[in-house]
């Protein structure tokens, strides 16, 4: 292939590759194994990329779904193929990866997938699974010990189907009319809420307002949808990210930039310091920091005031990895949010760095864990902000760490040092009273003595 065709085939590619549209990724390599490792269970809806023949039996329970959601409705498989079709070219532009499979494969999984996934929500969300016509002993369309892993695999990134598809599937099953109206939302919320990092719900609720119905703030999908509960407010879509040279680019990929999935992207942090946004907790506190639990916000909430990091508690479980691990991939690779996770996961990872700072934490009810120890809780977050690209100065947090910064100066790092070395043990302080009375009547006898000299009688 000669030059001048190479270009006109990147000409084609540049002009079918709707850009603006993209929003379920293809993981980086350096992330794929961490994530996978964290959600061993492959029975989620996937891409219809990554289908595998070989994973027979998760496609059954799928067949199985869409047995059950034509049989309770009454309604032909056609009306959802045929939905599946009118949008297929919609979802088609959703997915970064290249997708080889022909129209009709797509559909097809298209469908499956999406009612899969809606009887999962719907079961846990509000029905229930006996009242959508499943057995108590279903070996997966029942609450029990498998839902845990079926939503951990779920909220991966790369098994996301665009919200605007389950939206339409949903509505064809209720017998409404597609109107653009995000009825999945709220029960994917539901659904989703044993993977919050703190013991409050997820909000709204799938009880609150009219049925099913709530502003999905213009999500793309159900991680996203999760993303946006998470955080104060909905983030604009209007406000550009910050690429890699400091410009502003309306465009995911700018010219000017590597791509995101590329190797130049996607680099280990090779020299922590130069990204380190804080001390480390042991750190703060020889510089006489304290550090108390906030409570009434949400956990990325994060106050200095008077000396002292008041830090809302985290509820860290097995899924808390997976989730995080998600989040801060969609934050790296769809620019249109902004980094609000992946600064506070970063701010965590440079405050935890052994056991002996979880420990702190712990005894101060900042952190709650379910693992085997605290060095676990340390190592996870270690190992979550391994491969992130951060800009300290397009953070959140960015006073705070000024504040903190501001506080942590030499004299209050040595006053913390002198209180904690003689004031926490008695011992050493009784020592330190009598170097300075003997002192003392060094300087006095010192004073007696050369005093006649210089005043004889």
């Amino acid at each position: 292939m000669s030059i001048i065709e190479k270009i006109n085939q990147a000409r084609q590619g540049e002009a079918s590759s709707p850009w603006e549209t993209l929003s379920i990724y293809r993981v980086p390599n350096a992330s794929v194994t961490l994530i996978r490792s964290l959600t061993p269970l492959r029975l989620s809806p996937s891409a219809p990329t990554t289908a595998d023949a070989a994973a027979f039996a998760p496609w059954i329970h799928k067949w199985r779904s869409l047995y059950h959601a034509l049989d309770r409705t009454g309604r032909d498989v056609r009306l959802y193929l045929d939905a599946a079709r009118f949008l297929e070219d919609r979802a088609r532009s959703c997915y970064e990866a290249p997708i080889s499979m022909s129209s009709d494969a797509f559909v097809e999984s298209l469908v499956l997938d999406s009612i899969f996934a809606l009887e999962l929500f719907r079961g846990v969300a509000r029905e229930g699974f006996r009242g959508l016509g499943y057995s108590p002993n279903d070996p997966v369309f029942a609450v029990r010990g498998i839902m845990h892993s079926l939503q951990r695999n779920m909220i991966m990134l790369e098994n996301q189907l665009p919200l605007f598809v389950l939206d339409w599937i949903l509505t064809l099953q209720l017998g409404y009319e597609p109107s653009g109206s995000y009825l999945v939302a709220p029960l994917s919320l539901r659904f989703f809420n044993p993977l919050m990092p703190t013991d409050e719900l997820l909000r709204p609720t799938a009880s609150s307002g009219p049925l099913y119905e709530v502003d999905s703030g213009g999500a793309l999908h159900c991680i996203d949808v999760f993303r946006h509960n998470l955080l104060p407010c909905p983030t604009p879509a209007s406000i550009p990210r910050l690429t890699c040279r400091g410009k502003q680019s309306a465009r995911p990929f700018a010219a000017a930039c590597p791509t995101p999935f590329s190797d130049a992207w996607w680099l280990p942090i090779t020299n922590k310091r130069r990204w380190q946004l804080i001390h480390r907790v042991v750190d703060l506190r020889d510089a006489g920091i304290k550090f108390r639990r906030r409570t009434g916000v949400r956990f990325w909430d994060i106050e200095f005031k008077d000396g002292v990091l008041y830090i809302p508690c985290l509820l860290i479980h097995d899924g808390t990895k997976s989730l995080f691990l998600n989040l801060i991939v969609f934050e790296q690779c769809h620019l249109e949010c902004d980094n609000h996770i992946t600064s506070y996961l970063t701010f965590m990872d440079n405050l935890i760095n052994s056991d002996v700072d979880v420990r702190y934490l712990h005894a101060n009810e900042i952190i709650e864990h379910w693992l085997g120890s605290d060095g676990e809780v340390a190592v996870m977050f270690n190992r979550l902000c391994q491969e992130v690209m951060f800009d300290r100065h397009d953070c959140y947090l960015s006073e705070l760490l000024e504040q903190v910064r501001y506080y942590n100066n030499k004299w209050n790092t040595w006053r913390a040092s002198f209180n904690h070395k003689y004031f926490s043990n008695p011992l050493a302080f009784i020592s330190l009273i009598a170097v300075v009375v003997l002192l003392l009547l060094i300087a006095a006898h010192t004073v007696y003595t050369v005093y006649p000299y210089y005043k004889p009688k």
